[in-house]
């Protein structure tokens, strides 16, 4: 595809450009990132407007998926433009696919904030979840973070490293959290590269109560019946025993 289009608009042309390069790709150019996404959404418009094709990548990941290109893709569209995907490796799933943990559903996170504070919030938030939960982390906040991870979400969650996925050094571990620190302390490397973090779900008895709080949080807009389904289908838990709490809470209030 990128031997066919007219013109590539890449996250890093000089990284991109090491990848063309080795495939004999000599497709031009243009630079799409972070700081520049809306001027570069213009200029893939006005290709497009001139009939040229155009591909959309980013350096180690799936655009738009923590990675640039959702503004790209909303300002196609909102053209009146053709958006196609190209399906390709995603480290999400990729460290999903080799983790063995065996929980139905997942829950993609992303980033943590980079500050402990605003993490620490975050992942109160999410450790009464009963899913997989999955983050990305860059390398010099990784031990930070797992400290953050251990403190809000208990020692004896497990937590699969899936480290640099198809380079090199790929590297996957899997631990209790409360080995966590140990492991990546252990050797310099392991601290190298950028990371998938999946953190198992919360036990039964950890997620109890999930959906009456969320039940709650919806019955201050919603009518009793609206919020117990709604509130099921978020926290898995029986949506009958939820409408039974709603008409209780609905009666004391």
């Amino acid at each position: 595809m990128l031997k066919q289009v007219d013109l590539i608009a890449a996250e890093d042309t000089r990284l991109s450009g090491y990848m063309l390069k080795h495939f004999g790709i000599g497709t031009k150019l243009i630079s799409v990132r972070e700081h520049n996404e809306e001027a570069g959404a213009q200029k893939i418009i006005d290709a497009l407007h001139n009939g040229h094709c155009v591909a959309l990548i980013t350096d180690a990941g799936t655009p738009a998926v923590s990675d640039p290109g959702a503004r790209v893709v909303a300002a196609v569209r909102a053209a009146g433009l053709l958006v196609v995907p190209i399906p390709g490796a995603n480290a999400a799933v990729a460290a999903l696919s080799v983790s063995g943990l065996t929980a139905p559903h997942f829950l993609f996170y992303g980033f943590l904030s980079a500050k402990s504070g605003e993490r620490r919030t975050a992942l109160e938030g999410l450790k009464t979840l009963p899913y997989a939960l999955v983050f990305y982390e860059a390398p010099h906040r990784i031990t930070e973070t797992i400290d953050d991870l251990q403190t809000m979400l208990g020692p004896e969650r497990e937590i699969v490293f899936a480290r640099e996925l198809t380079k090199t050094f790929e590297q996957i571990h899997v631990c209790p959290l409360r080995e966590a620190r140990e492991w990546l302390s252990a050797d310099a490397n392991r601290q190298r590269g950028e990371f998938v973090l999946i953190i198992s779900g919360a036990t039964q008895d950890a997620a109890a109560g999930t959906g009456e709080r969320i039940l709650k949080i919806l019955l201050r807009e919603l009518p009793a019946s609206q919020a117990a389904k709604l509130a099921a289908q978020i926290s898995g838990e029986k949506k009958n025993a939820l409408y039974e709490l709603a008409m209780q809470l609905k009666n004391e209030a």
